[in-house]
């Protein structure tokens, strides 16, 4: 029998610091003089009482270690309950959204899946607008970093933890996972700090800066504006974002590890990891090849294609979704490059989503390994990565995440068929929901648009495939399986 205490408990801590964060828009909305405070007060005290209760009514009860099977439970059930109780704000608030579009938009928040079915974004009040880069910030961070850092206190360990909402797989960097989470969570802040302060040079007002710089970071890619970034005009502001969606797809661990002072450039892990370099220079071949090819066919000048080629294929590659301007326009070989480019995503232990470099990686080598021993039926070849033997069990995890990662893609957009949507929208909202990208390719929430024109139930089938693919997966259908509930 599972004991659903402890973890009652941790939702319960997570939910009260939900509702201190909902008091910030509330003070941001009193400073540009909008008066409409009642839906983040009254969304900030509902959840306070909901998580006070929790906490309260499941004290004593925390183990000295949290189960594999408890783990499992408190990562979905995290999501799920912060995403509800985050969503309320944006039903009781200025935009009186309906429960599936502020679900919608909630989930979309803090998987860092950056689509959106709010229109009208130029006019929102600016609580609203920070709102939702906070929640591109709590979902970038992981609300499960967040959970790491109360864990200590309930004498819990959090590990094991981390890596169900993770791929990150490197050694400890930090004695506790405590210190660890703060210490990404700090990383986190200066990034975005120095994102902020970039946006600021270039023009941008505080509020559009601080909001832009954690959707950047974050690699969310929700923006104050129907236009998104392309409003601004500005190449300035597009390398900005450049620079920092890359920063934000490398592993966080790195950065950990950089700011150690017990460290030497050399002896930083992962540093000069191979899957940084992979994805790199994948990413400066892409933007390259696309910016020749944008140029060639005439749609723009030299400085305009590699302008536009550069920033749009960065934002599709790290899952951020930021748009400057309508690449549905430059013809179906650009449509089918960007369609592509939703299965790639950034490094593992960083912000990104999709499909991750590293599993390309492993797939690589084994591809290598099978054509060697076609070549040579007795030879011996291992599988590396970075000098490091992969083993077996590790190849096996990358094919099968690939079959169900696709697999599920494909469950979404049939559901999303069945609901009325054409082919081309239901197969690109379907991968930008599962690859947590953001636009789509279709006629409804396309680089321009939103998703406003789906009905209910293709929202909520949006948002599961949001959570699937934020979760990686395995993390959510491992509670679908007979054995998880035995005891």
């Amino acid at each position: 029998m599972i004991d659903f205490r402890p973890i009652l408990q941790v939702i319960g801590m997570l939910l009260c610091i939900l509702a201190a964060t909902m008091l910030i828009p509330v003070t941001v909305d009193l400073a540009y003089g909008h008066r409409e405070n009642l839906g983040f007060v009254g969304a900030s005290v509902i959840t306070a009482f909901a998580g006070a209760l929790l906490w309260l009514g499941n004290r004593g009860h925390s183990r000295a270690e949290f189960t594999l099977r408890q783990t499992f439970l408190l990562t979905v059930l995290t999501w799920i309950v912060v995403s509800v109780f985050a969503s309320l704000p944006l039903m009781f608030g200025h935009s009186r959204l309906s429960p599936a579009d502020a679900l919608f938009e909630t989930m979309s928040g803090l998987t860092t899946t950056g689509a959106t079915v709010i229109a009208g974004l130029d006019h929102m009040p600016a609580g609203l607008l920070l709102w939702r880069a906070l929640l591109h910030a709590m979902g970038g961070v992981g609300i499960i970093v967040v959970a790491l850092a109360l864990l200590p206190m309930l004498r819990v360990g959090g590990m094991q933890l981390f890596r169900t909402e993770s791929s990150e797989k490197d050694k400890k960097l930090l004695p506790s996972t405590g210190q660890l989470a703060l210490a990404i969570t700090g990383v986190f802040a200066v990034l975005a700090s120095l994102c902020t302060l970039a946006y600021l040079m270039g023009g941008m007002t505080l509020l559009d800066a601080v909001c832009h710089a954690l959707s950047t970071v974050a690699t969310g890619g929700f923006a104050n504006y129907d236009a998104s970034i392309a409003v601004f005009d500005s190449v300035y502001l597009e390398m900005v974002a450049v620079v920092f969606m890359l920063a934000g797809s490398l592993p966080f661990t790195v950065y950990v590890a950089l700011s150690s002072r017990r460290m030497t450039l050399k002896s930083i892990p992962g540093l000069f990891d191979d899957q940084i370099r992979w994805f790199l220079a994948f990413c400066a071949a892409v933007s390259l090849v696309m910016g020749a090819w944008l140029y060639f066919q005439g749609h723009f000048s030299l400085g305009d294609a590699l302008r536009y080629g550069t920033f749009n294929v960065i934002s599709t590659i790290t899952t951020t979704g930021f748009v400057s301007t309508d690449y549905l326009q430059w013809g179906g070989g650009a449509t089918m490059v960007f369609f592509a480019l939703y299965f790639v995503g950034g490094c593992t232990g960083s912000t990104t989503g999709s499909v991750k470099i590293f599993r390309y990686q492993v797939l690589f080598q084994a591809i290598r390994r099978i054509l060697f021993r076609m070549v040579n039926p007795h030879g011996v070849m291992s599988l590396k990565l970075n000098n490091t033997p992969v083993s077996e069990e590790t190849l096996t995890s990358v094919i099968a995440f690939m079959f169900l990662f696709f697999v599920t893609m494909f469950m979404v957009a049939v559901g999303l068929a069945l609901t009325g949507v054409d082919f081309m929208t239901a197969l690109s909202s379907g991968a930008a929901a599962v690859s947590n990208v953001g636009p789509g390719l279709g006629t409804i929430g396309g680089p321009v648009g939103n998703y406003a024109g789906f009905t209910d139930a293709a929202k909520l089938i949006m948002c599961a495939g949001m959570l699937l693919g934020r979760l990686e997966l395995f993390t959510v259908f491992v509670l679908f399986t007979p054995n998880f509930w035995r005891v």
